[in-house]
């Protein structure tokens, strides 16, 4: 299978996709690319047409026009307008909408808006609440009655800088996040962060992430998972606000420039690629990517127990690993170094470059660095 990196850079990685809504689009987006997806829904999106929140909201600027209406996502518009047609006062609710200055937090958003034969006022060009509240307080918010519709989590921030700027806010609750029905997707994806068989994890929403967080609390998987997220497994967020509940736990996130799923496919196929380990090994160019070798150009796909005595290998290049150490590593091996032999085997058939791992009679095995990168790889 040849690979190239323009066409195929995440072969070889797995890549672990939270999000719940849009997921087969961002899921598409990544197989497209080379990955193996694990699929977990931190959560699942809870309409509330039957809520009487929103139902006393939407009264509340029936009663009460607003000045101001900020539209923070699409699904969310649209939600809200067919819950009103459903109570019978749809017509009553675009009516106010009409009378209001009305904000889209986005290109969907304005759509939805439109859809409903309204104009927006406002939409900022990166997508970002943060922009639309800078805007709105700029020009002033004092004494303005302002709807703000949530998009499935309260924007505690957001509602108390309008409001000590001297608004009056009507929040209005379409949908809420609950966590998924079917938990076990996202228990196995927890698994696979805190063994380090993923590469990577997206995140859409900070809800997600919370989620998955607060799951991994409750099974006891908390301080691994936090370490996969500070150590090899990227945590990749569509964008600041997304990031937050993990870097409030002091994970580094990777964002995209713009906040978009494209982006964010495109931002882990530059991070990953970069991120694997490259070694020049017995005339061969060998990058180590999650689950599968390139060699050369050659991608070559790699069993469980030969990938953890690869890494044990290139952690320490042109050393001797000894069997000892090699059987410590290998997953449900026991106590039996036959088992190293075994697996090494399988290993070098993968690989299909027998040299590239080096027996050393009654000591263990090393990767062959070529000649002239040993010195630098063995005095590190």
């Amino acid at each position: 299978m040849d690979d190239n990196s323009s066409t195929v850079p995440l072969a070889g990685f797995t890549v672990g996709v939270t999000a719940a809504r849009r997921a087969d689009e961002l899921i598409a987006l990544l197989r497209r690319r080379g990955a193996a997806v694990l699929h977990a829904p931190a959560l699942r999106i809870v309409p509330l047409a039957d809520d009487s929140e929103l139902l006393a909201a939407t009264e509340e600027l029936i009663d009460c026009a607003p000045d101001m209406v900020v539209a923070t996502t699409a699904i969310g518009f649209r939600g809200w307008i067919e819950a009103a047609d459903g109570w019978g006062i749809g017509e009553k609710l675009l009516a106010r909408l009409r009378g209001a200055e009305l904000l889209a937090r986005g290109p969907k958003v304005k759509g939805a808006i439109r859809a409903a034969g309204l104009v927006e006022e406002w939409s900022p060009a990166s997508e970002s609440l943060a922009e639309v509240l800078d805007r709105m307080l700029t020009t002033g918010v004092a004494g303005r009655r302002i709807a703000l519709q949530l998009h499935g989590e309260p924007l505690p921030g957001f509602v108390e800088a309008l409001r000590a700027g001297g608004a009056e806010v009507v929040v209005v609750p379409v949908y809420r996040w609950m966590p998924p029905e079917d938990l076990g997707p996202l228990d196995r994806l927890l698994d696979a962060m805190a063994a380090g068989t993923v590469d990577a994890v997206s995140f859409t929403s900070a809800p997600a992430a919370a989620s998955l967080l607060s799951r991994a609390e409750q099974r006891g998987l908390e301080e691994r998972v936090l370490d996969g997220l500070r150590g090899g497994v990227l945590a990749a967020c569509v964008g600041p606000v997304t990031a937050l509940p993990l870097q409030a736990r002091g994970v580094d996130t990777a964002q995209p420039e713009r906040f978009r799923l494209g982006p964010l496919v495109q931002l882990l196929c530059q991070e990953l690629p970069a991120r694997a380990r490259v070694l020049p090994v017995a005339g061969h160019r060998m990058q180590i990517r999650g689950h599968a070798v390139l060699i050369d150009h050659e991608l070559r796909p790699v069993p469980p127990a030969g990938m953890s005595l690869l890494r044990a290998l290139s952690r320490r290049p042109g050393w001797v690993v000894s069997r000892a150490e090699l059987l410590r590593v290998l997953p449900g091996a026991g106590r039996d170094e036959h088992a190293v032999e075994t697996a090494m085997a399988r290993l070098r058939g993968a690989l299909g470059a027998p040299k590239v791992i080096q027996t050393v009679v009654k000591r263990g095995y090393r990767l062959s660095l070529d000649a002239p990168a040993d010195a630098k790889y063995v005095s590190t």
